[in-house]
């Protein structure tokens, strides 16, 4: 059976609820995709956690080497990483218990979608966590 996303409701209320959101790949260079969108995202109030071994702080956030080194819950894990690396991070969202596996616009892995399904992770794919914020959310305080 081919992939859905969930309902533009169903990513509505995923985003309301959200409280930790790690985002792997996250770049500490200010120009890359992945430093802007997650800007934007904390500006909104989100609590962002960069998850990049090559760092130590990024967006003011310690930085960690992987997921499991996070020492608080995890309900969004947003992935900035090429299609064939997310298998290992569902895997990884998987073992941390985390609620959504999110893969970024331009990502998608078939595989990834089934482990996040069989621990029953909500599985988003190809589509940027900033522009269905401001979509479904707008100006709506966080």
């Amino acid at each position: 059976m081919a992939f859905e996303n969930p309902s533009r409701d169903e990513i509505k209320e995923l985003l309301r609820s959200a409280g930790n959101i790690a985002v792997v790949g996250l770049s500490d260079k200010p120009d890359r995709t992945s430093y802007m969108v997650s800007q934007a995202m904390q500006s909104r109030g989100y609590r962002i956690i960069p998850v990049n071994p090559s760092a130590d702080e990024i967006l003011g956030e310690k930085c960690y080497a992987k997921l499991a080194d996070i020492p608080e819950p995890v309900d969004i894990v947003n992935v900035f990483r090429r299609s064939e690396y997310c298998a290992e991070v569902a895997k990884e969202a998987a073992e941390i218990n985390a609620k959504v596996l999110w893969l970024q616009l331009g990502v998608v892995s078939e595989e990834a979608a089934q482990i996040g399904a069989e621990h029953g992770m909500t599985v988003i794919m190809d589509r940027c966590i900033k522009v269905e914020d401001s979509i479904l959310l707008g100006k709506e305080q966080r």
